[in-house]
């Protein structure tokens, strides 16, 4: 399985906001490096995709998410908004496939694992409730 992560760019990042960052993004299984741009054209290249170094702005890191890449995402989406954007997503990798923000963003949206178990606990268990009820009904 081709590895997912994310593209960050930071500007005005303190570095006890680095490490709280670093910390938090590690506590979810992950981990972030920050490199140059050509080692990232570089590595993206070897890797069978481009990234072009001229429309990377900023300083550049990667994100890899670990074992939960929405969790992860919706972190990383969350911090940038607490920290008045010093850590921006500009785009990453998801399922072999290159996205921008925009769908990063997107994805951050989307419901988390336990979420996604809730709602379909709840799609199941209705029908089953208003069965009961209704036998319930009859019986009394």
């Amino acid at each position: 399985k081709e590895p997912a992560f994310l593209l960050m760019k930071y500007e005005k990042l303190s570095a006890n906001k680095a490490n709280e960052f670093r910390r938090e993004i590690f506590k979810r299984g992950g981990s972030v490096f920050v490199m140059r741009k050509r080692l990232l054209a570089k590595a993206a290249q070897e890797n069978g995709f481009t990234i072009e170094v001229k429309a990377l702005p900023g300083h550049i890191g990667v994100i890899y998410p670990g074992t939960d890449f929405l969790d992860t995402t919706k972190f990383a989406f969350a911090f940038s908004k607490d920290s008045d954007n010093a850590v921006e997503v500009i785009g990453g990798r998801f399922e072999g496939s290159l996205h921008d923000a925009k769908a990063m963003k997107m994805l951050s949206q989307l419901p988390g694992k336990d979420e996604m178990r809730a709602q379909l606990l709840g799609v199941l268990q209705a029908p089953l409730a208003e069965t009961l009820a209704v036998i319930d009904a009859l019986l009394c």
